[in-house]
């Protein structure tokens, strides 16, 4: 069995994060997004792993290189102008062959993994597995409709759901599911749909199974969704991985489950309620405070500021009287308050961008 991780698409939902970079490149708990999913195959048994990348790829290949540092072995495809999930299985049909492969959406995370797809795949020894989970707006989903275990219908992004179970990033296929997206039309949407293919599977009788999601399961496509995320994955860290290699200075105050990585420095009087990440070389100076569900970047310099549930990306600066919450703070960003700033702000700054309060 082969894996397939998306990569692609234009996040325009998190712009202006991503005008500059891959959305999948966006850290969680201080780890780009797309290295949880590659972790998850990993574990799952797979091996062989193609990675379909759109135009804007920037860091993915630096990052992940040949995929030994997960315990893969990772192929790069280039997909272009992405068309739709079934646009990147046709893409990666040269690479996928005729083994059954598991396609992950890379902007997806589930806590408890992918191992119980493969195992229900491969113990049923069905044609496709495909994941659902009840959601609260299902017109922005994949919806499918059951009666019992057997599918009756599956839309893409319906304006009249017939359900509230949506399809999750995970799917497990066949061999089989090459044959239909080769006759696929794109939808009115213009794209390539993969519900479309799984669709003509169940209607031409073939073994369709679903898998309902244990655990939480995220779709990091908007802003809240990457500050859902962190929070979910900050609460399920082992107490070991929050380990303090870095220097927490006599005088500051640590609360909570923290960690502070190598060379990082808590200086006196900064105080951190966890549960908080904190990256290499990073300095929270003396007078800030960082509260619970917050990612520190390697390298990131606060002063004198205040920030809560938040991501602050490698090498951002926030320096003054600053109150900043619910925030996504882009790579190399410069934030500075030029006065005293009393109320909260929520910011979601691009990289490398300088903003004067």
């Amino acid at each position: 069995m082969r894996g397939l991780v998306l990569a692609g698409g234009h996040g325009t939902r998190l712009r202006p994060l991503t005008s500059t970079g891959n959305k999948h490149m966006i850290p969680i708990a201080n780890e780009p997004m797309l290295f949880y999913g590659l972790r998850q195959l990993a574990h799952a048994g797979i091996t062989e792993t193609g990675i379909v990348l759109g135009p804007i790829h920037e860091g993915i290949r630096e990052a992940v290189g040949d995929g030994g540092a997960f315990g893969l072995k990772v192929t790069y495809i280039e997909q272009g102008p992405p068309k739709g999930l079934a646009h990147a299985v046709l893409c990666a049909r040269s690479f996928l062959g005729e083994e059954p492969f598991v396609m992950y959406l890379g902007d997806n995370l589930l806590e408890r993994g992918l191992q119980s797809f493969v195992d229900l795949f491969v113990r049923e020894r069905a044609d496709a597995v495909i994941g659902i989970t009840p959601v609260n707006v299902p017109q922005q989903y994949g919806i499918v409709e059951l009666a019992g275990a057997r599918i009756l219908s599956i839309e893409e992004k319906p304006r009249h759901p017939k359900s509230n179970q949506a399809l999750v990033g995970v799917y497990v296929f066949s061999p089989k599911i090459h044959e239909i997206i080769a006759t696929l039309r794109p939808s009115v949407r213009g794209e390539y749909e993969i519900t479309d293919a799984i669709r003509a599977l169940v209607e031409r009788g073939d073994r369709v199974l679903v898998e309902r999601v244990h655990g939480w399961w995220k779709d990091t496509g908007a802003p809240e969704d990457l500050l859902h995320a962190n929070d979910l994955v900050l609460e399920c860290r082992l107490p070991e991985e929050f380990s303090q290699t870095g220097r927490v200075e006599a005088g500051a105050v640590l609360r909570g489950s923290v960690a502070v990585g190598d060379d990082s420095v808590v200086e006196a009087g900064a105080s951190v309620q966890g549960p908080v990440v904190i990256g290499r070389g990073a300095r929270v100076g003396r007078g800030s405070e960082v509260g619970p569900g917050t990612s520190v970047g390697d390298g990131v310099q606060l002063n004198g500021c205040t920030i809560r549930r938040s991501i602050v990306m490698e090498g951002a600066q926030i320096s003054g009287p600053l109150h900043i919450r619910d925030s996504l703070i882009g790579r190399y960003a410069d934030i500075r308050a030029q006065g005293p700033i009393s109320w909260e702000i929520a910011l979601l700054v691009g990289d490398s961008s300088r903003l004067r309060l």
